[in-house]
């Protein structure tokens, strides 16, 4: 019996995002990864800058018996996208862009029926939180989004 769904959540969300097709062009990595500043749109799951975890859990008995737990976890996402310019409008465009293409992923569609449930990891999964980072630096001007991708598992 598994103690946690996040590890075959984090795979789950990881293949999916791979084959989207809006997110094609994008780089998509588990964790955090050396910087590559030539890679001007990135997606990273379980990592985001300043973020302590990948991803936080609880769990607790889903009925009396105690024979199931309910378990809600968090992962930490972070999308960027970066350009040799200054313009940032047109980076925070296309970080939201990148997200977006997240949480069209995540929805339910009839090509893609079991997306919410990360391929039957969990039962339901939603893009729930984000913080705009917003920099102009030498390289010129960068635009990343954190967010979570909140889920609940029974296990």
């Amino acid at each position: 019996m598994a103690t946690s769904r996040v590890p075959a959540a984090i795979t789950a969300l990881l293949a999916i995002l791979r084959a989207a097709p809006a997110l094609a062009g994008v780089g998509v990595y588990d964790g955090p990864v050396a910087v590559n500043l030539s890679e001007r749109r990135r997606l990273y799951i379980g990592w985001a800058p300043g973020s302590e975890q990948a991803v936080e859990l609880s769990q607790q008995f889903a009925s009396a018996g105690a024979r199931t737990r309910d378990e809600d976890f968090d992962i930490a996402c972070y999308a960027e996208a970066r350009a040799g310019d200054k313009d940032m409008a047109l980076r925070r465009t296309a970080v939201f862009e990148i997200v977006a293409a997240v949480e069209s992923a995540l929805r339910a569609s009839d090509a893609a029926p079991q997306a919410p449930t990360l391929n039957g990891a969990v039962l339901w999964s939603q893009l729930s939180t984000g913080n705009l980072i917003q920099e102009q630096t030498q390289d010129g001007a960068l635009a990343g989004l954190a967010f979570t991708v909140s889920c609940r598992a029974r296990i």
